[in-house]
């Protein structure tokens, strides 16, 4: 069942809407338009203005024009040859989806854009770029790359003027929050952001991201896959209301009345506009370089208005979640419990028959979500990994790509939803067969640094960046190591992926009371296996110790024991490892029946 709220949703799709024919076409079309324009290569990122992981149909650009359909890459497209630059998580699929004699695939190093796009702009030529897909950092990078080999370009967007079937806008339900689910009045939030404002000297702030607007204003909505996000803008003045800029079909006397006394409500045909209008009053205004569209800078910047160029206020704010932001967390994570305990018991009866595949685990594991009707959608795609596809970290089963889980493989499975209630994102790695020692050893060092992660007391004061060699340490002590972060931030009810805290080197901000992280250290060897055992925790005050901090584990989902080698866990590991399970089937064991509750006692039994 899916929520009442919402319209239903399909959790994922496994077959690609683009199509690699059309690319040829596709590309003819856009240098026709390069051609009328007089500019030699165009941009196309996979972003929209709101930064977001998902985008709605009509600004999926980059699959229109290329076939591609991960969640991150940029192409440039030249009068004569292409590009597409995607990560590493993307070598393989990007080749798969598009059109490799017309389009160069290129492997996209961390560190801004690849001096390789100089192959596709000719000496001395202009490459044109939408102001509205950028961010300050971006264009500036570009510059620095193609310094003194060609020019570029702000430029309406030329994908737009030739697909001619592009999609409207997204047009869905928005909910306003009460005090039971968001913990805090809107007008209250407003006044806190207002007063960060003022001790920055700003006169407004605008805010481009959708989880800053949704949280600010205590609003949700369906505007993309996976996220229950509310794509606009806003304006927020150091006094009186914001503005909240939306498109015209969503702007409904129902939103009206509801957002009456918090914020006024624009069409977001006047927000370029109302920028201008700050900028010739002379204001200070906040925006974030890291974030805002290049637009939104250079509108304000033109018309006259003194920029202050600082991090989204709203951010830090949004991740201390208050009581009832987490009391939601912990019923999201009660329920999950509950589809993941029927899912892991259909798991291990079925797995040792050779029958499954990655898309059977996924679809099997939607169903169980699903019945609960409070789920609403997944909060990401599920990763489903069996044997060496585990080992790819982002790696997401296509039709194409679909495998069958052979017995005694590992399986990883790192999935999560969207409850009303709160977010969930959980990773485990299973057994089914005889493991190996390598197994084994590898499995039970990402544990015991899981389990360091969950026992840290630390004084306040202290980043995630200080806190992730925790986890990496026992697999340092054998040379190895995972290539990506300890830990994200997760939102409440909101994004998945949530900045500006987390357990890596690149989160140096302290952690604080209510923040929500996930704690998630891995191993992957490359054609063999992939292992990742992920828990979501939240920071609080530690008990005893004045000043002091640790974490509390939201996630209550048994952890496989069969691929523990039992010697190499300490006496205090092994007592965390009781103490959660007991956990478990104290708060879980009672909501589950017949053979699930079965299932559910032997894999909380103590190690």
């Amino acid at each position: 069942m899916t929520s009442k709220t919402f319209p239903p949703a399909v959790f994922q799709s496994f077959e690609s809407k683009a199509d690699s024919s059309q690319v040829a076409p596709r590309l003819a079309a856009l240098r026709g338009a390069m051609a009328v324009a007089g500019v030699d290569a165009f941009l196309i990122p996979r972003a929209d203005a709101h930064r977001g992981e998902s985008v709605p149909p009509g600004e999926a650009r980059l699959a229109w024009a290329t076939g591609f359909t991960g969640s991150a890459g940029v192409a440039v497209i030249g009068q004569q040859d292409a590009g597409l630059f995607v990560d590493s998580r993307y070598t393989l699929q990007a080749p798969a989806e598009t059109d490799t004699a017309l389009v160069t695939v290129h492997e996209w190093q961390q560190g801004g854009y690849s001096p390789d796009l100089t192959r596709y702009v000719p000496k001395g030529g202009t490459l044109a770029y939408d102001p509205w897909l950028h961010t300050p950092g971006e264009v500036r990078d570009l510059i620095a790359k193609l310094d003194g080999h060609a020019s570029v370009v702000p430029h309406a967007n030329l994908v737009d003027a030739v697909w001619s079937d592009r999609p409207g806008a997204p047009v869905s339900t928005i909910e306003i929050l009460g005090h039971n689910r968001a913990g805090r009045a809107a007008t209250d939030k407003i006044v806190d952001i207002q007063a960060l404002l003022g001790q920055d000297g700003a006169d407004a702030g605008v805010l481009t991201l959708p989880e800053s607007i949704c949280w600010l204003l205590n609003i949700r909505g369906r505007d993309v896959p996976n996220t229950p996000f509310v794509l606009g803008f806003a304006i927020v003045p150091a006094t009186g209301k914001p503005t909240l800029y939306l498109d015209a079909a969503k702007i409904t006397p129902e939103l009206r009345s509801g957002l009456e006394g918090v914020a006024d409500i624009a069409e977001s045909t006047q927000f370029a506009a109302a920028l201008a209008a700050l900028g010739a009053a002379g204001q200070a205004v906040l925006v974030d370089p890291a974030t805002a569209p290049q637009a939104v800078l250079t509108t304000l910047g033109d018309a006259g208005a003194k920029l202050i160029e600082k991090r989204d206020p709203v951010l830090l704010p949004k991740s201390r979640k208050n009581d009832a932001e987490l009391a939601g967390m912990r019923e999201a994570h009660r329920l999950d419990a509950i589809a993941l305990a029927k899912f892991l018991a259909w798991f291990d009866e079925t797995a040792p028959k050779g029958e499954l595949t990655e898309i059977g685990i996924v679809t099997a594991l939607e169903a169980f979500r699903r019945e609960e009707e409070s789920c609403v959608d997944a909060s990401f795609d599920t990763i489903s990994g069996a044997g060496p596809n585990g080992a790819i970290v982002h790696y997401r089963v296509t039709e194409k790509t679909d495998r069958t889980l052979a017995a005694g493989e590992i399986m990883l499975v790192d999935s999560g939803a969207q409850y009303l209630s709160g977010t969930t994102d959980i990773t485990r790695t299973l057994s089914t067969g005889k493991p190996s020692d390598e197994e084994r050893d590898r499995y039970t060092r990402v544990l015991k640094g899981m389990i360091a992660i969950s026992m840290a007391r630390f004084p306040g004061g202290t980043s995630g960046a200080q806190l992730d060699v925790l986890a990496r340490q026992f697999l340092w002590q054998d040379g190895v190591t995972y290539n990506h972060g300890t830990g994200h931030g997760v939102g409440a009810y909101l994004g998945v992926h949530e900045g500006p805290i987390g357990l890596s080197s690149r989160y140096p901000l302290p952690l604080e009371i209510g923040n929500v992280l996930s704690n998630e250290p891995g191993y992957y060897k490359t054609g063999g296996f992939g292992i990742r055992i992920e828990n979501l925790i939240t920071v609080r005050a530690s008990a005893g110790f004045p000043g002091y901090l640790d974490f509390e584990t939201l996630t209550l989902v048994p952890i496989d024991k069969r691929l523990i080698r039992k010697s190499m866990l300490t006496a205090a590991e092994r007592a965390w490892l009781d103490a959660y399970h007991a956990r478990i089937w104290d708060e879980i064991g009672p909501a589950v029946k017949g053979k699930v509750r079965d299932w559910l006692k032997q894999a909380c039994a103590e190690l």
